[in-house]
């Protein structure tokens, strides 16, 4: 079946409040509230049946009056002045407090002073009538102008997507304004919904969690002109942490967002919300751009808010990512096939010709390629290289020797005996060009390749 939401699309919250027993009553301690928030057809029938009653009761009882005083038989008595002037049944009685509450005074009927009953009753009237008017046409202003209908008018993107953005895996959705008037201040926020258990066996069902979409450098706080696109930097603080293109298929989880702001022509404040459940995140997809230059104005063409295509995105979690880096920079025992072999001969540097002879083909294929320089750079550029200078090569290789699981070991499962021997040598018993190394205080650039003695020189100076 399909999916149950918590947040529909439209901004709907799925939540219905049941078993609220006595608390019921405090619905009619706010009453206004409570009117404001029913749907229109029970606002107006209430609105109608208000005034319909009032009247009737108000009518009844200026009948009364003329009932009790006798003014009803006397009616057509010229001699006689009745409480109120050609009042002798029902309708007119009717008809003469529609007028005066109205204030429209035919002449024909009107209040005599005679009758001190109806100049209390006139007054009570009068106020009452006011304070019915004040609630009843208050409460429709206030539920005309709220700002639901304005949040219509805001727009996001139907779907999510992840790829890289600045090298950083990223959670992107688009949100547009498609009038003219800005949202003052308006300000973006996300929330997690995930169920989850706790250690302590705790199970929390739709357990929110805070997804940082710029709260910190306040990246939050939007200029909504045209549409944005908004960013949740997956990083190691971030609930996706973990999640990847293949796991995504058996999560569950829904994103919540929530766009508030002032709205320009009114001053009230606005929410426009929306949802992406697990299913409407795509991974691996990027914006079409919407913006163009026209003659003098940015045009944006709204035919395109919620296009994505493709892009080359990783598969992998970031943890994954972040793993193998940490396996595949140097110094650190590898256990990925791949960068096991492309490490260890970057590790362990026998001197640039001489190591070719006594490492297996795989890497001798890999000493004897081009690119073999640029690797070697790339790794002595990572943080934990960068306080050592081509030069120090020696002071390296003791302290790979001494690292527990090096590669003498590494090596010694994956290449001949002959190989592992050459490498399980202690520095004194290393080729001669390292010896060289380790004997000469100098810099040992004369026995570089010359594209590494150029980026050293480019390095170091």
């Amino acid at each position: 079946g399909k999916r149950q939401r918590f947040v529909d699309k439209n901004g709907r919250c799925n939540v219905q409040h049941g078993n609220l027993g006595g608390e019921t009553s405090r619905y009619l301690s706010d009453l206004f509230t409570t009117l404001v928030d029913l749907k229109w057809r029970w606002n107006l029938f209430i609105f109608v049946l208000t005034y319909t009653v009032a009247w009737l009761f108000m009518a009844s009882m200026w009948w009364a009056i003329a009932y009790a005083r006798g003014d009803l038989n006397k009616a057509h008595d010229d001699s006689y002045t009745p409480c109120v002037a050609n009042v002798y049944n029902f309708p007119s009685a009717f008809l003469f407090f529609i007028e005066t509450e109205a204030t429209i005074g035919y002449g024909y009927r009107y209040i005599t002073d005679k009758c001190p009953e109806g100049i209390i009753l006139f007054l009570f009237q009068s106020i009452l009538g006011s304070i019915v008017d004040a609630f009843l046409i208050g409460c429709m202003f206030i539920k005309m102008s709220q700002p639901k209908k304005r949040a219509e008018t805001l727009m996001f993107s139907e779907h999510a997507a992840i790829s890289m953005r600045d090298g950083k895996l990223t959670l992107m959705f688009r949100v547009g304004n498609l009038r003219n008037s800005h949202m003052v201040s308006a300000q973006i926020r996300c929330k997690l919904l995930k169920s989850r258990q706790t250690p302590e066996g705790e199970f929390l069902p739709l357990d929110q969690l805070e997804l940082d979409v710029g709260f910190s450098t306040g990246a939050d706080q939007l200029f909504l002109v045209s549409p944005l696109t908004i960013c949740h930097v997956i990083d190691a603080k971030s609930p996706f942490y973990e999640l990847s293109q293949r796991s995504m298929h058996s999560e569950q989880f829904e994103i919540v967002v929530i766009l508030e702001g002032i709205v320009e022509t009114t001053g009230m404040t606005c929410q426009a919300r929306t949802s992406y459940t697990e299913d409407e995140v795509l991974w691996g997809h990027r914006f079409f751009p919407v913006i163009s230059l026209e003659e003098g104005f940015f045009k944006v063409d709204y035919s395109q808010f919620h296009a994505t295509f493709e892009v080359p995105t990783p598969p992998y979690s970031v943890k994954e990512q972040e793993e193998m880096l940490l396996m595949s920079s140097p110094l650190i025992p590898p256990a990925v096939g791949n960068s096991k072999e492309r490490n260890s001969s970057a590790e362990c540097p026998d001197g640039p010709d001489e190591a070719g002879a006594k490492l297996p083909s795989k890497l001798q294929k890999i000493t004897g390629r081009d690119d073999f320089p640029k690797k070697l750079l790339r790794m002595s550029s990572t943080t934990s290289e960068k306080a050592y200078s081509m030069g120090d090569l020696p002071m390296k290789l003791q302290r790979i020797s001494s690292v527990p699981g090096s590669c003498e070991e590494k090596l010694g499962s994956r290449a001949p005996r002959g190989a592992a021997d050459a490498v399980s040598r202690s520095v004194a018993e290393l080729p001669p060009k390292l010896q060289k190394l380790s004997g000469g205080g100098g810099r040992a650039e004369g026995n570089l390749p010359p594209k590494l003695r150029k980026m050293n020189s480019d390095r170091f100076t």
